[in-house]
């Protein structure tokens, strides 16, 4: 790998970090002041929304200038929501502000590889970025756990300035002010990541006639053969990925009794199995290999049903594992897929934005209905369950719609994994 991959990875591993243990901290937040559990499943729609709306013009902004200062701009955005949720808006608000600066992110890190490494190396690549990105997850819930339990936050509030008062008298306050300092040193890296000398390609004059070129490329995507599954596919993983991040915390209070800091650590449990499942595949799994594993998104779905049936930590801890590990290990290869078909079709930053608009809208989606049925009064476990079958059954039909492509359309199938088979041996 060459040496600026490593530097974009610590750049993402930090502000990963600082995004994951913000949400243990809002969810706290929240809790403290007796907002509804719909309030806190809705954390995650929320950091999602501006992925969606805003999802035809950042793809397009990350491919008009270098990559490594989208990204330092997209870290003090997430700044300034953090110190929107210091001083007063809104949790929700807040950490919508959040997700405005990781769907600006986002296209940057995923297309800055693309720049950066020859075809050869993205599946490499995404096992890395992937497991850092999960490692960063565990780390983050943790983190965000522990500044918002009593030991750490009564020693973080504990410190006083003399004739000034910073207004932070909370544990949640406290957590929120440490993440601002992660956040700062991502964009310290940012500011280290090299040039890739792909020519940048200019904002249009109308900011608005990127909406039809937006549609375009999703369309074109939509139709690509093989683009088509990889991104049906791993929006649905990231939709369950995204929402799993509440649900665990559910789960655990209403089958553990657990508190904030005690669930976080469960949470850390299912991104451990992901990364081991990231890579797991980073090594075994080729370029055009994602078709053949959908089958473990499925194992998914119905995994997330059976753990209404645990009541032991013990047993949750393994199957939290498994499950994370499917997705981590399904996610990879197709991740992979999607991004090379994207680079070919209209580049790389226009590409992941079209994912993020389709992955980002199904965590969206799947989160505001969850959110939406607990608030009508469906139990915590009536929820979970009803999500599991909504999984199961989406990537069941997804599978049969690749197996309906392979009979159709074999030739161009066929000659879609012939190229990437080929990108991947001589990239």
């Amino acid at each position: 790998m060459k040496r600026g991959f490593y530097t974009i990875m610590a750049a993402q591993f930090l502000s990963s970090l600082a995004d994951n243990a913000l949400f243990v901290g809002a969810v706290q937040l929240l809790r403290a002041h007796g907002a509804p559990q719909w309030q806190q499943a809705a954390l995650v729609p929320m950091f999602a929304l501006f992925y969606v709306v805003l999802a035809p013009f950042v793809g397009a902004f990350a491919d008009s200038m270098p990559k490594w200062r989208v990204m330092l701009y997209s870290n003090f955005i997430k700044i300034v929501g953090c110190l929107f949720m210091l001083f007063g808006t809104h949790p929700l608000m807040a950490y919508a502000v959040v997700g405005l600066g990781a769907a600006a992110y986002s296209p940057a890190k995923y297309g800055i590889l693309t720049e950066l490494l020859p075809a050869s190396q993205l599946v490499k690549a995404n096992g890395w970025i992937e497991g850092l990105t999960i490692g960063s997850i565990i780390l983050g819930v943790l983190l965000g756990g522990q500044l918002v339990g009593h030991a750490v936050s009564s020693w973080l509030l504990s410190f006083d300035f003399p004739l000034i008062d910073t207004g932070i008298d909370t544990p949640s306050d406290a957590a929120i002010s440490v993440l601002i300092v992660v956040y700062l040193l991502a964009a310290w890296f940012n500011t280290h990541i090299p040039d890739t000398g792909v020519e940048m390609r200019a904002l249009p004059k109308r900011i608005m006639s990127l909406l039809p070129d937006f549609w375009i490329c999703n369309a074109r995507l939509w139709r690509d053969k093989l683009g088509q599954i990889s991104l049906a596919a791993t929006t649905l993983i990231w939709g369950v990925a995204g929402n799993l991040r509440f649900i665990v915390l559910a789960w655990a209070a209403a089958a553990l009794g657990y508190s904030v800091t005690q669930a976080s650590a469960l949470q850390g449990v299912v991104a451990i199995g992901m990364a081991l499942g990231a890579v797991t595949a980073s090594v075994r799994m080729r370029l055009e290999d994602g078709p053949r594993v959908m089958v473990l998104g499925i194992g998914m779905g119905v995994l997330i049903i059976m753990l209404i049936f645990i009541k032991s930590v013990w047993i949750a801890a393994p199957f939290l594992i498994l499950l994370g590990a499917l997705g981590g290990f399904l996610v990879v290869p197709m991740n992979a897929l999607l991004q090379h078909r994207g680079h070919n079709l209209m580049g790389a930053g226009r590409s992941i934005a079209v994912q993020n608009f389709n992955e980002q809208a199904c965590i969206l989606a799947l989160g505001a209905a969850y959110s939406l049925s607990t608030g009508l009064g469906l139990p915590t476990f009536g929820a979970i369950t009803a999500f599991g079958l909504v999984i199961a059954g989406v990537m069941w039909l997804i599978k049969r719609w690749h197996a309906h492509n392979c009979v159709k359309y074999k030739a161009e199938v066929e000659h879609l994994l012939d190229i990437a088979r080929n990108d991947d041996l001589h990239g």
